[in-house]
């Protein structure tokens, strides 16, 4: 349930409807109120302040409906601009990208305030009567609704900077950086430490059983998809309350077929109808991966951003420079952290969950490979590569880490004296190459 719970609340926040659909129920309060506060006190008091509407009702109508006008076609502007900017954000950077546009909060605010905006004028507006009839003028509401039209000017200028601003290649490499830096922080909250006197217990307790490989029984997926969210206190609950042993077959971000296994179970014999269901019930599936378990994902937007800048269409090696920046700050702050212990154990000190972990050679890997084979011929690139990885190497912590990053400066290299035809060009990488090694 949380992990479903999770995934619904990731929906939202990326979602144009919600935030505009939430502050146009406030606008729907709000007139309410103000009417009711109107219709209670009166506006005597409103006029003694000197700052509120004091016309009549026809002039009121008039008012309230040239605002909510207005409004309503504002919205639709600012929902095409937000379409332009998103479809050129798509053909330069990558469709992958549509996601963090979609989540800027500052997009969606500003949708919301034009609707919310025109739905109070409306509200307000049929609570004026003529003098045909009972007379009624709500001076405090209209006068509210005159201080939300001045707001929402002074958004929509807001809205044109951000919208200039939001499309520019560094800004949006800066904000998958930030992202990306804010799901190592969620991801690996541990820093590199000493081991403790307990690690040589837990490397006793986490020998698999004998018999697993022959009685564990897999469940299987449901559904096709990607594997979005595990909701891991959900397992270890269950296997705790069942005494069960589960290894999971596949992590956040796999794609995963139907009848796929996901998750091993031991001793097999005790998978029911029930337990299968409970499980799969822990594991959300969707049709695209996402940032919240898969730091991974994160990684292969920057380095789409890069693939696509050094693509001969667009030939944009400043925004490739940009992106291999921001992975090497990423992977200097990874360097430095725990990665996450394949192993969970109960309250006792049993071994509940196997989980496939992620290693800092696999992201590496993920950082460096695409980026690397499609600048061969690009020494700018290369260059800045080999810059990026001599300022990790003073962040790892082991040898297995400077002995990838050593691997990865060697295939640069290699790929430079093949592709690069300047031996000028070939001799400065070459230079780079030395004092990154």
């Amino acid at each position: 349930m949380k992990a479903l719970l999770l995934k619904y609340w990731d929906r939202l926040r990326s979602s144009l409807w919600f935030v505009p659909a939430a502050m146009a129920c406030l606008a729907v309060a709000l007139a309410l109120c103000a009417v009711a506060l109107d219709k209670a006190v009166g506006d005597d008091w409103l006029q003694r302040l000197g700052w509120s509407y004091s016309g009549g009702a026809e002039g009121a109508s008039l008012l309230l409906g040239t605002v909510a006008g207005s409004m309503i076609a504002i919205a639709g502007t600012v929902f095409s601009m937000t379409l332009v900017a998103m479809s050129l954000a798509s053909s330069q950077l990558g469709p992958r990208l549509l996601r963090s546009f979609m989540r800027d909060t500052a997009n969606q605010l500003v949708l919301g305030t034009f609707v919310a905006t025109f739905v109070y004028c409306l509200l307000v507006l049929r609570t004026i009567r003529r003098a045909d009839e009972v007379a009624f003028v709500p001076h405090l509401a209209v006068s509210i609704g005159v201080l939300l039209a001045m707001v929402s000017i002074g958004v929509l200028i807001y809205f044109i900077h951000h919208v200039s601003v939001s499309i520019q290649a560094d800004v949006v490499v800066a904000r998958v950086g930030k992202e990306l830096e804010d799901g190592i922080g969620r991801l690996f909250p541990g820093q590199l430490g000493q081991p403790g006197p307990e690690t040589s217990n837990v490397q006793e307790q986490a020998k698999l059983p004998a018999t697993f490989a022959r009685e564990a029984r897999p469940v299987r997926a449901l559904e096709d998809g990607y594997l979005q969210l595990i909701d891991a206190d959900a397992l270890m609950a269950l296997a705790s309350h069942e005494d069960l042993l589960l290894r999971l077959e596949r992590r956040p971000g796999h794609y995963l077929v139907k009848g796929q296994a996901m998750v091993m179970v031991w001793p097999g014999e005790r998978v029911t109808e029930a337990l299968v269901g409970q499980l799969n019930d822990a594991f959300v599936l969707g049709n695209q991966r996402t940032a919240t378990q898969d730091v991974e994902f994160s990684f292969h937007q920057l380095v789409e951003i890069a693939v696509r800048a050094l693509s001969p269409g667009i030939n944009d090696p400043f925004t490739a420079i940009a992106c291999v920046d921001r992975l090497g700050s990423a992977l200097c702050r990874l360097a430095r952290r725990d990665m996450p212990s394949s192993l969970r154990f109960d309250a006792h000190g049993r071994l509940r969950l196997v989980t496939p972990g992620s290693t800092f050679a696999g992201i590496v890997d993920t950082a460096f490979n695409q980026i690397r084979q499609s600048a061969r011929s690009n020494p700018a690139v290369a260059i800045r590569m080999l810059d990026t990885i001599a300022q990790i190497a003073d962040h790892v912590q082991n040898p297995q880490d400077a002995a990838c990053l050593q691997r990865h400066a060697d295939m640069i290299v290699r790929g430079a004296r093949e592709a690069v035809p300047e031996v000028e060009d070939r001799l400065a990488v070459e230079a780079r190459y030395r004092a990154a090694a």
